[in-house]
């Protein structure tokens, strides 16, 4: 039986094993970031964490890949129509912060890529746990945006600053075995091995007592959500204005028509 408010999506799937929700993102064979997608986002976790039935939470995407970043088309109207960037920025604030508030241990199931958005998302989560052949990076840069969206709060608290710089400045993706041995992920594995190593994981958590397990995470996690706060109004301010540079179009096309970009600076 599924929560009543878990019913109304339709950019995810749900299913229950015993106290385990494992949550699935449906956007399409590359699961990209659209915008009801990003709308369903910014009130999923206040759902997953009000849901009576659960208590371990197991993010995946559909197929093969994990969530690969923002759709191009989606793009193109933000593009064209400045104010629907500014009209989805304090949901890009609170898919973060809603995500950082959740209780719940949360394992990202990282089976295939994830870019972007996507990438923000899987490293938010508590425990990271992935196919050894999967991608992960945030190539925000890549395509004239700001990574205005968490991953310049997440990336250097797993990984350093000069690393994670390098990463976010690049727009350049890892392999999740690269990934692993870095620290930005717990664990890459055979794709084989994947549900085990997820099962595992998941088994070992349950097996404490819930209060102890939530609020431990709850703890933990509130330096993170400092971060996040005092950021996240200049970073996504600062996204919103990217978004409306011209080496901002001119990197979406270029993007689409697989060629080098023209830059000019502006």
């Amino acid at each position: 039986m599924t929560h009543a408010p878990l019913q109304d999506y339709s950019r995810f799937r749900f299913e229950r094993d015993g106290r385990i929700l494992t949550v699935t993102i449906t956007s399409g064979p590359l699961n990209v970031v659209d915008g009801l997608l990003h709308d369903e986002m910014a009130r999923l976790f206040i759902d997953l964490q009000a849901d009576p039935d659960s208590d371990l939470i197991i993010l995946t995407g559909q197929g093969r890949v994990f969530c690969a970043g923002g759709d191009f088309d989606w793009f193109d109207e933000m593009i064209a129509q400045p104010a629907k960037f500014r009209a989805i920025a304090h949901d890009g604030k609170r898919i973060v912060s809603t995500l950082l508030d959740l209780e719940k241990p949360i394992i990202c199931r990282l089976n295939g890529a994830a870019a972007g958005l996507g990438a923000t998302i899987a490293l938010l989560c508590d425990v990271i746990i992935a196919d050894e052949t999967a991608r992960i990076g945030d190539p925000h840069v890549k395509v004239g945006l700001v990574a205005g969206d968490g991953g310049a709060v997440i990336w250097p608290q797993l990984i350093g600053y000069a690393r994670a710089k390098e990463m976010l400045l690049t727009g350049d993706l890892l392999r999740a075995d690269e990934a692993a041995k870095m620290g930005l992920i717990n664990y890459a594995v055979p794709a084989a091995e994947l549900d085990a190593k997820v099962a595992e994981l998941a088994g070992k958590i349950l097996a404490n007592p819930r209060w102890a397990v939530r609020w431990t995470k709850t703890v933990a996690n509130i330096a993170l959500k400092q971060l996040a706060v005092s950021n996240s109004d200049a970073a996504v301010a600062y996204e919103m204005l990217s978004n409306m540079t011209a080496d901002r179009a001119e990197a979406v096309n270029a993007f689409r028509e697989r060629r080098a970009p023209r830059l000019t600076g502006e």
